[in-house]
């Protein structure tokens, strides 16, 4: 990311161009000679910041997950929901916003459809999105931020994605049973998964 106001500029003009493209073309269709075009910036512009397409891909998806980030925590905060149904209606409902109003969102929210390591080289993308959820939904339900809570919100956060997935595939706004029942499958999953940890830990 450049320190530079001038060329910071350039780089958000970049990736707003890439998410415009995005919901124009497609992800397949996307060219970064395309993208500095529609950005009015020179193609070796481009390459001082990204490598590569798929560089371009993934500066997009980490600036989407970075503001998916701070919308939830700016609801948390303001909200400040005691029990788990809060925080999944509070983090399924901003992903919702976000897919209906952020360009390029539903081609590119935090990953491209078949690019597992968009955000991390090391880590697929589900893997790296629930890393960043996971210490901020274990303070707010009270657990331990450790490997059986990361493994929950990993699970999690599987289950959301196909079933968010399917919600837009059938409706362009998200239909909104599918958009319940995603809340449904997701508090049932992690209000079990915190009794059984609770109880877990009065048998020791």
């Amino acid at each position: 990311m450049p320190v530079q106001k001038r060329s910071a500029e350039r780089f958000e003009r970049l990736l707003d161009a890439c998410a415009e493209l995005l919901d124009e073309v497609g992800h397949a269709a996307l060219t970064t000679k395309e993208v500095a075009r529609r950005a009015e910036v020179p193609i070796g512009t481009l390459y001082q910041f990204f490598s590569d397409k798929e560089g371009l891909i993934g500066a997009l998806a980490a600036r989407n997950l970075e503001a998916f980030l701070e919308r939830v925590a700016a609801r948390l905060e303001r909200e400040e929901p005691e029990e788990i149904p809060g925080v999944v209606d509070v983090a399924v409902e901003e992903f919702v916003a976000m897919r209906r109003t952020i360009t390029g969102f539903g081609v590119v929210d935090f990953g491209a459809v078949g690019r597992d390591h968009t955000l991390d080289p090391a880590l697929d993308n589900n893997t790296a999105v629930a890393g960043r959820l996971r210490s901020l939904t274990a303070s707010l339900s009270g657990v331990e931020d450790d490997a059986e809570w990361e493994l929950a919100i990993r699970v999690a956060l599987e289950c959301a994605d196909s079933v968010l997935r399917l919600a837009f595939r059938t409706d362009p706004q998200g239909d909104p049973q599918l958009i319940a029942e995603c809340k449904r499958v997701l508090n049932s999953y992690l209000s079990d998964r915190i009794r059984s940890v609770e109880t877990s830990r009065r048998a020791r």
